[in-house]
């Protein structure tokens, strides 16, 4: 399996790039647990400057509501009751959330620990046999190194046009609440996928995301500033994903 370094000051640039990689370089390969094929590779996503603009691709499923109840699913568990509920095994919050508190701790206690670790996958649960919906995000590690909080995660499994952008974007905005606890600045992010794909599907759609980057005049034509715009567009979608949730949990 070929492997690949996208680097970038911005997300978006880090993430543009690695859509080309995996065009270019990605391998056929079967795929039978979801009777199909896919392109793959291995995938490290670099990011200098998570915070800086633009911060928003135009190249992801979905828009500003989407994306703001990603953002509220993986830091506060809106629909984590669906867990109770039996509709849900996990979700990445439940699994993260009462990780946070030795996080903190530990980076008080050490600012050069190595040891600020959050595990994802359950292996008793993730391991059974007969389990169709493993964690694809297995860990996160976080330092602090000339005060700056970087952190480094590992996905064993991407989807690089429907999952990767949105993923990246919720735990850069998790780095930048633990930095505000910390009284730190937000260093680098790292995105991991050890099988960073595409599914057949969607290979009309990776195309398409390719020939926009690689014949964009200007490779901001494919972004949006989140400071000034989306962050305005954002927050107005927050009372409708609000009543939408409590919809949901009263059905």
């Amino acid at each position: 399996m070929n492997e690949f370094l996208s680097r970038g000051r911005t997300l978006p640039e880090a993430y543009h790039q690695s859509l080309v990689l995996l065009r270019r370089g990605g391998e056929a390969a079967p795929c039978p647990d979801y009777h199909t094929t896919q392109l793959e590779c291995s995938m490290t996503l670099f990011v200098e400057e998570p915070l800086s603009e633009p911060r928003i691709s135009k190249l992801f499923i979905g828009g500003f509501r989407e994306l703001e109840q990603y953002r509220q699913e993986m830091l506060y568990g809106i629909l984590d009751f669906e867990i109770a509920r039996g509709n849900w095994e996990y979700t990445y919050h439940q699994r993260m959330a009462e990780q946070i508190p030795f996080i903190l701790r530990e980076l008080r206690r050490n600012a050069e620990s190595r040891r600020a670790v959050i595990d994802v996958r359950d292996w008793k649960h993730d391991s059974a046999e007969g389990n169709e919906n493993p964690a694809c995000l297995q860990h996160l590690q976080f330092f602090i190194r000339d005060g700056k909080l970087h952190a480094k995660v590992l996905f064993r499994s991407n989807d690089a046009c429907e999952a990767t952008f949105m993923n990246a974007y919720a735990l850069i905005c998790l780095q930048e609440s633990l930095a505000k606890e910390l009284g730190v600045a937000v260093g680098s992010y790292t995105h991991r996928a050890n099988s960073y794909h595409c599914y057949k599907k969607d290979f009309g759609l990776l195309d398409g995301y390719v020939n926009r980057i690689e014949t964009a005049e200007d490779p901001d034509e494919l972004c949006y500033f989140y400071e000034g715009d989306w962050d305005e567009l954002m927050s107005l979608a927050r009372s409708d994903i609000a009543e939408a949730v409590e919809k949901l949990k009263n059905s």
